[in-house]
């Protein structure tokens, strides 16, 4: 089995890239949507949380305004909370993999905005860093989550800058054309080439 890791900053159009691998067969797996499914069935998980953040679960469940107040003020924390997730997550993402391929799925795609960070990326065959120009990552997070153009452009500058992924993925998808329909088909053009082996690293 082939595994696509898929990253990059907000906006820069790694749901389009996994819509057109999921139309050539793979599994996709959205970590974030996982992470979110844990916080809410993972008992275990929440538990580790709770031993290490005194008072953001209660009644079994996980405050997550409180954890955010300590995590995000505290670069330590954050790290530390980050350590516990990410264990998680990575064990049910292997386990979902061991099932596709188990039950002969040939192509699988992991997507994580910290693919690298979380050594997820070290399960993965290819990763691909999905880019767009600055402006059109604006303009599409202001329409996508009702963003003033500051706020917008103040959450793309505190990810990743381009420079990471071209300095740390295999290779680099930029998504810079005209219609979302016209991203999909050069995304099913590119991962039909790398898949094949004839993909240039830039495209």
């Amino acid at each position: 089995m082939t595994i696509i890791g898929i990253t990059g900053g907000t906006g820069g159009g790694k749901t389009s890239a996994l819509r057109a691998l999921q139309s050539l067969g793979a599994l996709v797996i959205d970590c974030d949507a996982l992470y979110h499914e844990l916080l809410i069935e993972s008992a275990e998980m929440i538990g580790e949380i709770h031993t290490r953040f005194d008072g953001v679960v209660i009644n079994g469940a996980l405050d997550r305004k409180a954890l955010g107040q300590i995590v995000f003020s505290d670069s330590a924390a954050l790290d530390e909370l980050n350590s516990i997730t990410h264990k998680f997550v990575k064990a049910e993402v292997n386990r979902r993999l061991t099932e596709w391929e188990d039950g002969g799925g040939t192509l699988a795609a992991v997507d994580a905005i910290a693919l690298l960070e979380s050594g997820l990326g070290e399960m993965c065959d290819i990763i691909v860093g999905v880019t767009a120009p600055f402006d059109i990552r604006v303009g599409r997070i202001m329409e996508r989550d009702g963003l003033s153009e500051a706020y917008a452009k103040l959450r793309i500058q505190a990810q990743k800058p381009d420079s990471y992924f071209e300095e740390n993925c295999d290779y680099v998808l930029v998504s810079d054309c005209a219609t979302v329909d016209e991203f999909e088909e050069k995304c099913v053009t590119f991962f039909t080439k790398i898949l094949g082996g004839t993909a240039n690293a830039r495209t």
